[in-house]
C-alpha cells in the first residue's frame, strides 16, 4: 500500500464514487498506512455499544465508516471546485499544496528541522 494520501485531516471534500457519490464533508481522521479516511456524514454504519459502566447508556449509534481516499477529491477553498493537488518544494525546504484548477496555494507544510 502506498503511504501518502493527497487528502489531511480537516480538507474539505467531495466524495466521486460509491453509495455516497456527491456528498461534501469534512475529513475527521487520515490514515495514510492504509490509504483510508474517515468524512463526516459519508459511509454511515451503526454500532451496538454496550454500557462500559452504570452510568452510562447502552444503545445503536450512527458513526462514520472508512472509505478509500481514491474515492474522495479535495475541494479547493479558493476556487471551491474539486481539484488533484499539485505538490511545490520551496527553497527553504517548505512544500506547498497547489490547486490544478486555479493555481492557488492550499496550504503549506514547515520541514522539519532535525537535531532539535
Amino acid at each position: 500500500m502506498a503511504n501518502k494520501i493527497h487528502v489531511k485531516k480537516d480538507d474539505n471534500v467531495i466524495v466521486i464514487s460509491g453509495k455516497d457519490k456527491g456528498n461534501k464533508g469534512k475529513v475527521i481522521k487520515a490514515m495514510p498506512e492504509t490509504g483510508r479516511v474517515y468524512v463526516e456524514g459519508v459511509n454511515m454504519t451503526k454500532k451496538h455499544m454496550k454500557a462500559r459502566n452504570q452510568n452510562a447508556q447502552s444503545g445503536i449509534i450512527d458513526r462514520e465508516g472508512s472509505i478509500d481516499a481514491s474515492n474522495v477529491m479535495l475541494i479547493c477553498p479558493k476556487c471551491g471546485k474539486a481539484t488533484k493537488v499539485a505538490k511545490k518544494v520551496n527553497d527553504d525546504g517548505s512544500k506547498d499544496r497547489i490547486c490544478k484548477e486555479c493555481g492557488a496555494v492550499i496550504d503549506t507544510v514547515k520541514k522539519a528541522s532535525k537535531g532539535e
